[in-house]
């Protein structure tokens, strides 16, 4: 099918959609359009990438395409919010040029201008008149001060740093070399604003996916998804879908009904056998709490201080740097006090009010972790086949991983449900009147996973044995069948527990680091994959 026939077929397979209530087989779908096969099955896995849908198993064991009624694409963002992201970017982008300006070129300023009001206080005991700058001329006393202007200018831009790179804080900052590390400009931004954050394109969110499936054969399910991304179920289920449109994977059905995504062109290599390190499970990959400055406290010192002398300056100015100096008028009175007050105002104010808005994402951060921890007790039993997950087995490992964090019970309590909601968890009285969940769903994923992935031996780019052929006489049908139940007996002793990657401990990662290839590749000026 050629793409000019998918983009003709589209509209058609969108309004049956639609018509459809969204969701629909491939069957449904080509009555209501009355298309090919083919163009419908291509045109739902490429709708898969950039819509918002799921695939799911019939009780018939047929595939049911379901999207969002409305068919939103993937990457819709409400007008509202995007116009309120361009006004923030609009507001902060002229705040910074306004710090740039402003907050330096007045400490700057006011410096001198005390230096200068000292200096011509004590000057008049001699029967000199103010307003002097001191026997140097004017800036003279500036001039003076320790390290004079190449110690300022050096502070403030750090050699060989690249104008318009970005500053994600303190952890980012140990990696790199002292010469190429943020210059003190980045630092007030982030005094104000906070440290930036990264802004990962999808192929760079893929990139870790994409090694687990290499690693793991070219065969995944939702629940391996999940080990991965700590996603809830239901999300890991439509990305897997958006995976099979954007990665040209196959799904399919295995005979005990479990959904298996296989994604046979991840596996060929024009360098032989695809060999690939499997990247570290969820629970490795904690989330660190979001700093409000991302800068060392020194450095905040300095910033707040230097901020504070501007507010302190600006406010006195009328009685201790107008009279000694003979300035007067409305222009001094709001370039030198109106001006640098609201800004001092602002620029001490924005951080406090940033403070409620980090303290909410940082316990949104913290129930993610929470979940993470838990995940990694859930899969621990699920895949050694060991003891029900009671809340107080959930509490205590949760406390013990995140031992440096206060733990609240209520939300350890929440994630333990909703992971036995989204997996239908067989829920057990125990004998001392508590309850245990049991997590088989996730176990029957790994075993279809592992059995698809030996039958398909998508590394080996072979098949594994025939299970049905129309030419069979019933005798060697029965023989086929027989061969496959000894199989499914013998996935009920697989061992899958292989695929759990330290479940005993945690792990945290920077957000920067899902986009540090390609800074990197930046900073050394080579071109990007």
């Amino acid at each position: 099918m050629t793409g000019t026939a998918l983009v003709q077929a589209r509209p058609d397979v969108l309004r049956a959609l639609r018509s459809l209530g969204g969701s629909g087989t491939i069957g449904d779908v080509v009555s209501a359009a009355g298309l090919d096969r083919d163009t419908v099955e291509g045109t739902l896995r490429e709708l898969l990438e950039s819509r918002r849908g799921h695939l799911e198993v019939s009780d018939s064991g047929e595939l049911v395409y379901r999207f969002d009624p409305s068919l939103i694409r993937r990457d819709a963002v409400p007008l509202v919010r995007r116009i309120g992201r361009a006004i923030g970017r609009f507001l902060s982008k002229a705040f910074k040029v306004w710090i740039t300006v402003t907050f330096v070129v007045y400490f700057v300023l006011f410096v001198a201008l005390v230096i200068a009001a000292l200096v011509a206080m004590l000057s008049r005991g001699d029967g000199r008149r103010g307003g002097g700058w001191g026997k140097g001329g004017r800036g003279g006393g500036f001039g003076r001060v320790p390290g004079g202007n190449f110690w300022l200018w050096y502070y403030i831009w750090t050699p060989r740093w690249r104008l318009g790179r970005p500053n994600y804080g303190r952890r980012w900052e140990r990696t790199l070399p002292p010469e190429e590390r943020p210059p003190f400009y980045k630092k007030v931004f982030a005094f104000v604003f906070g440290p930036d954050r990264p802004e990962p394109t999808r192929q760079q969110l893929d990139r870790s996916t994409l090694k687990l499936i290499r690693a793991r054969g070219g065969v995944l399910t939702a629940a391996e998804l999940v080990q991965h991304t700590a996603l809830p179920l239901p999300e890991a289920e439509e990305e897997m879908g958006r995976l099979i449109g954007s990665y040209a994977g196959e799904p399919t059905v295995t005979p005990d009904g479990e959904l298996v995504y296989a994604f046979p062109e991840m596996m060929v290599s024009a360098h032989g056998r695809v060999t690939a390190r499997e990247p570290d499970p969820a629970w490795l990959r904690m989330e660190y709490p979001l700093e409000l400055t991302g800068n060392d406290r020194k450095t905040d010192t300095v910033i707040a201080s230097m901020a504070g002398f501007n507010l302190l300056a600006g406010a006195t100015a009328p009685w201790f740097i107008f009279p000694p100096l003979g300035i007067a008028g409305m222009s001094a009175l709001i370039g030198l006090v109106l001006v640098p007050l609201i800004f001092s105002v602002l620029f001490l104010g924005i951080p406090v009010v940033r403070r409620v808005r980090v303290r909410r994402e940082n316990r949104e951060r913290l129930e993610r972790n929470v979940r993470r921890a838990v995940l990694s007790l859930v899969y621990a039993e699920a895949l050694t086949e060991g003891d029900s997950v009671t809340l107080e087995a959930a509490l205590k490992h949760v406390r013990t991983k995140l031992r440096d964090q206060t733990i609240d019970p209520a939300e350890v309590e929440r994630a333990l449900h909703q992971l036995a909601a989204e997996f239908d968890a067989d829920v057990l009285s125990l004998t001392d009147g508590t309850l245990g969940f049991r997590f088989p769903t996730i176990r029957r994923q790994f075993v279809a996973s592992e059995a698809t992935r030996k039958k398909l031996k998508l590394d080996q780019r072979t098949l594994g044995p025939t299970v049905y052929s129309s030419a069979d006489t019933p005798a060697e049908a029965a023989a086929r069948d027989l061969e496959a139940f000894d199989r499914e007996l013998a996935a009920e002793t697989v061992d899958v527990s292989g695929y759990l990657s330290a479940p005993g401990r945690v792990g945290f990662e920077d957000d920067y680091e899902v986009v540090a290839f390609e800074e990197e590749l930046a900073r050394q000026g080579a071109p990007r994959p």
